[in-house]
């Protein structure tokens, strides 16, 4: 059960990192500005930004299941709309479509692994492979997008992947078992009280520190693997080249998000693992953005920042469900999280686009990235100690 909710994520991620690849074409095809590629490149994130709260109350209630499929059904509906798009503004609204079929979908999971994983090291490390759900999706669609979109185009890349959302939904209403009865009455606890349930957790300390935590790593994260094509295409590589570079710069985050969960199930205290990650992603991206000149050490600077940074999430979503005032508030609390994680990666990479603009180069931009790792070691200590609350 815990591969095929890992198998949704990433379909689901899919979504995400098709557009890094794609922002070339769109620039030539749709004369889409850098600013407006980097709206592209966040506005998936609008739902989660402003719903995130509402739809963890949402799964909290009606069940995670449930509401992971309605979400499958809406992100095919926004690919399916993109890839029709006559023009930016119409392409935009398919985003935001998007945007919130990949919040229903995604947001539920650490929930319905809760439900049905029972043994706790075995949940750890399902959590930390969840983690992993973005990086290896986006690895993929850097890999492999760029040859498919010269084979079907980008409009054809989009209509592949709705049908790839449509599949799916199907093997997950036919492989995992149905929620529980949820109809609304007051028999059952998990679906009542939603004022309580929502004071709970915002009343609790370990949500917000988590949120704000997945904030700081979110934002540079996108900004700095979502714009990697963009500046290697810039730099003169071949297509070929950036989508090989910039698909081991996302799939290698995949390693701390494994790693995290397995470390933290043999008992690695979770501070030591934000602080190393963010520690990571601070150095890495100050390297990346300044070592103008020399491109295997900025490539060896991005791998740091992007492998041992993917710690972060990986300890993130088990401290989440961890830190959850109780266990009808974990979807609750992971929706907080992903709204904040969607608030940073809907600013990172604009902001980014922003600098580097006004600066003329990439080489300013590191005081972003710089200053969202230092504040990130802030908040480790923090979660440290209420990990250490926690029974």
């Amino acid at each position: 059960m815990a591969a095929i909710v890992f198998g949704v994520g990433v379909t689901c991620a899919l979504h995400v990192g098709k557009l890094p690849v794609a922002i070339p074409v769109l620039r030539e095809a749709l004369e889409v500005s850098l600013v407006q590629a980097g709206f592209l490149l966040s506005l998936v994130q609008l739902a989660g930004m402003t719903l995130g709260l509402a739809i963890g109350l949402m799964a909290d209630r009606w069940g995670p299941r449930r509401v992971m499929l309605v979400g499958l059904l809406l992100l095919a509906l926004g690919s399916a709309l993109g890839a029709v798009a006559p023009g930016t503004d119409v392409l935009l609204v398919s985003r935001v479509v998007e945007g919130m079929g990949f919040l229903l979908a995604v947001l539920p999971a650490p929930g319905l692994l809760r439900q049905r994983v029972l043994h706790a090291p075995t949940l750890s490390r399902a959590l930390g492979w969840w983690g992993a759900y973005m990086p290896l999706g986006t690895a993929l669609a850097l890999l492999f997008g760029a040859a498919l979109m010269e084979v079907v185009g980008w409009r054809g890349a989009w209509a592949l992947l709705a049908l790839l959302s449509l599949f799916a939904a199907v093997v997950l209403a036919r492989c995992v078992s149905p929620d529980g009865r949820t109809d609304g009455s007051g028999d059952n606890p998990r679906v009542a009280n939603w004022g309580p349930r929502l004071k709970r957790t915002l009343a609790s300390p370990g949500p917000w520190c988590v949120a704000l935590a997945f904030f700081l790593y979110s934002g540079q994260w996108l900004a700095v693997v979502g714009f990697l094509p963009t500046i290697y295409a810039q730099a003169g590589y071949g297509t070929a080249v950036v989508g090989a570079l910039s698909a081991l710069a996302a799939g290698i985050n995949m390693v701390g998000n494994i790693g995290a969960g397995r470390l933290m199930a043999q008992g690695v205290r979770p501070g030591v693992l934000l602080a190393s990650g963010f520690c990571a992603m601070g150095l890495g991206s100050v390297i990346t953005f300044t070592a103008v000149g020399y491109p295997v050490w900025q490539y060896v600077a991005v791998l740091v920042f992007s492998g041992v940074g993917g710690l972060i999430p990986g300890t993130l979503f088990g401290l989440a469900v961890t830190l959850a005032p109780g266990e009808d508030t974990v979807s609750t609390t992971v929706g907080w999280m992903q709204q904040f994680s969607a608030l940073g990666q809907f600013i990172g990479p604009p902001l980014v686009a922003w600098v580097a603009t006004q600066t003329g180069g990439w080489q300013s931009t590191w005081w972003v990235t710089g200053a969202s790792s230092l504040l990130g070691l802030l908040l480790a200590s923090r979660l440290q100690a209420a990990s250490r609350q926690r029974p």
